[in-house]
């Protein structure tokens, strides 16, 4: 039977993966942008998409990918 601290450590590493695969799917959001804006700077882009979650990667995630499916419909 696996201890709390066992558990606590799993569920840290998911989330700092988690946080690391939001970032790669952010960074490639800014880089399209980027690609299509030219003389923005990437930073900028970053905080325009992340701006209305600013305290949470998750947040940010749902955001952008909610408001991406939104817009699909």
């Amino acid at each position: 039977m696996a201890t709390k601290q066992q558990r606590a450590t799993r569920l840290e590493d998911r989330i700092e993966d988690l946080r690391a695969e939001i970032d790669g799917i952010i960074d490639e959001r800014v880089a399209t942008i980027a690609s299509q804006s030219p003389g923005v700077p990437p930073g900028v882009i970053r905080n325009l998409l992340t701006a209305r979650a600013p305290a949470c990667r998750c947040a940010q995630y749902i955001e952008l990918c909610g408001s991406e499916a939104k817009s699909q419909d």
